[in-house]
């Protein structure tokens, strides 16, 4: 198994974004302004050559992959592969709703009114555990869950024998799972209350079974 760097990059401005709307697995389309976040990225990685891309199959992630790598003049990599793994947290009850409600609706019985109020006491990933509860289908992903869904997606990066040892890998990503990943493998670093903005790029190294975020949200 290879050690490389995995480039994370949340996806370009949404309406969804602006409107502060759980976007999860529904989908929204960029902005002007989200197209020209995905064109700056790409300028900012175009010399930077990749061995592998990946992306979910969101059409924000989608098209913010394609823009970044239409842009790129040194890698052989034409288009990102697609699957379903890299997706956002799905919210369940909550897709489309407010951001601030939602979270008010999930974390305020336990005392804890905010996103922020929930990730400072607890984690992340005990916020999808209350917003799971809350939901009254009880179909979002709690963090068992999630963390099952996008591992397999990490194993299919892993998998991948064309990545060799110091290559770099780009995954499209979106801002809540940036959030859980700096989580979990960002040794307590990096502010992990406010998401990262659209565009910005998130380094890893990946070495086997070994995790570590050496950029977050730059």
């Amino acid at each position: 198994m290879s050690k490389f760097t995995l480039y994370m990059v949340r996806h370009g401005q949404t309406y969804f974004n602006i409107y502060n709307k759980l976007q999860g697995w529904s989908n929204s389309p960029l902005t002007k302004k989200g197209v020209q976040n995905a064109v700056d990225t790409g300028e900012k990685l175009k010399n930077t050559r990749f061995a592998a891309a990946y992306c979910s199959d969101t059409t924000r992630a989608e098209q913010t992959a394609q823009m970044i790598l239409d842009k790129n003049v040194v890698s052989d990599v034409k288009e990102p592969i697609v699957a379903s793994y890299f997706r956002e947290e799905f919210y369940g009850y909550y897709e489309g709703n407010d951001m601030d409600q939602a979270w008010y609706l999930a974390g305020a019985p336990h005392g804890l009114p905010t996103f922020k109020d929930i990730v400072e006491k607890y984690s992340i990933g005990k916020a999808k555990d209350y917003l799971k509860e809350a939901d009254p289908f009880h179909q979002a992903e709690n963090n068992e869950e999630y963390w099952q869904r996008l591992d397999q997606g990490f194993d299919l990066i892993k998998r991948n024998d064309k990545i060799k040892d110091g290559d770099n890998v780009l995954l499209i990503s979106h801002g809540n799972t940036l959030l859980s990943v700096v989580e979990r493998y960002g040794e307590g670093q990096f502010d992990i209350t406010k998401r990262p903005a659209n565009g910005s790029i998130t380094k890893l190294e990946i070495d086997g079974d070994r995790v570590r975020v050496t950029a977050f949200g730059k």
